[in-house]
């Protein structure tokens, strides 16, 4: 799976959204290599939801077979805890989860 790590956005959803389109969504058609992809987005508040689910169900989509999903993160731990998941759970694609340290996982 790969895995693309979107980079510091706009605090505002709108300009964060606007970004994201104009320089990252580019370089995400087609996904390389026919990989299934998770997009690492940097942790943002509840407003940035909804454009940020928004873009990874419309990849995930365009791109079926392919899977792609998202998660907000900057713990690496938690990221490949969610990588981890991702792989061993086929049917999984167009999904978006903000992620801590504190989540699920063996005790």
């Amino acid at each position: 799976m790969a895995l693309l790590r979107v980079g510091q956005l706009p605090d505002s959803a709108l300009a964060a959204a606007a970004e994201f389109h104009a320089k990252v969504l580019p370089l995400l058609n087609p996904p390389k290599g026919g990989e299934d992809l998770l997009l690492v987005f940097p942790p943002a508040d509840h407003t940035h939801r909804a454009w940020r689910l928004a873009a990874v169900q419309g990849l995930a989509r365009e791109h079926a077979p392919i899977r792609v999903n998202g998660v907000a993160s900057d713990d690496e731990a938690a990221i490949a805890a969610a990588l981890d998941y991702i792989a061993h759970a086929p049917g999984v694609t167009g999904q978006y989860w903000p992620l801590d340290a504190e989540g699920a996982g063996s005790a």
